[in-house]
């Protein structure tokens, strides 16, 4: 039975993959900016916003030192569509993105980082194909750039983490139908959430700082 930890889980994805992990027997430690209620007995929900390290360490301080086998950085901000002129591209909008999608991503992968060195386990991080260079498409340039960062990170935490035996690799959950998603996505959750267990089981040492889709497809940068 492995202890997980998942930003981020009290909807969407976030939410899905907790039920997945719960169904299997493992021990969730979910993360929520607000107060969440908790139905099963496997999971204890967390009140953390991934923008404030202080408000990840009194979470991390619930766990009371106890290994961490997998790290889920799932918790995102989807603003930023539109080109240029769009209107809602504005300096406050960026850096919240930023904030939340990068930043939030160092914070709980550096808050996590000893109780993931004592599992040597891993880390994933919930990026998007939207973030790759071979996918520009002259829109989106908030949510576009901040996915690329996101991806630049965990390519980095895996040459750090590698020496502690913890690996580390992004992956894009696909186009899903989630509120983040919308109603005209590619695929369901059910879907994506099957594909991203199977390829976070696979992660390895050995395949450390891939960037994949949630089929197991690698990405380029």
């Amino acid at each position: 039975m492995a202890t997980v930890v998942i930003t981020g889980a009290n909807r969407g994805i976030g939410k899905a993959l907790t039920e997945r992990y719960l169904a299997r027997g493992d021990t969730v430690f979910g993360t929520s900016r607000k107060a969440e209620s908790v139905a099963a007995k496997a999971l204890t929900m967390l009140t953390a916003d991934v923008t404030a390290p202080n408000s990840l360490e009194a979470a991390r301080a619930a766990l009371g030192g106890r290994p961490v086998d997998l790290l889920i950085c799932n918790a995102g901000m989807n603003d930023g569509r539109g080109g240029l002129d769009a209107s809602t591209n504005s300096a406050d909008m960026w850096a919240r993105l930023f904030a939340t999608n990068v930043a939030g991503v160092f914070f709980t992968a550096r808050t996590f980082a000893p109780n993931l060195i004592a599992a040597k386990g891993k880390i994933v991080i919930l990026s998007s194909r939207m973030g790759s260079s071979t996918a520009a498409a002259g829109n989106g340039y908030a949510y576009r750039a901040s996915k690329a960062a996101a991806s630049n990170i965990a390519a980095n935490l895996a040459a750090e983490m590698r020496a502690h035996g913890v690996a580390v690799a992004s992956y894009h959950p696909g186009w899903v139908t989630t509120d983040m998603g919308g109603t005209g996505a590619d695929i369901d959750v059910a879907t994506s959430t099957a594909g991203l267990v199977m390829q976070f089981d696979a992660l390895s040492l050995a395949t450390t700082g891939s960037f994949l889709n949630y089929d197991g497809t690698a990405i380029a940068y």
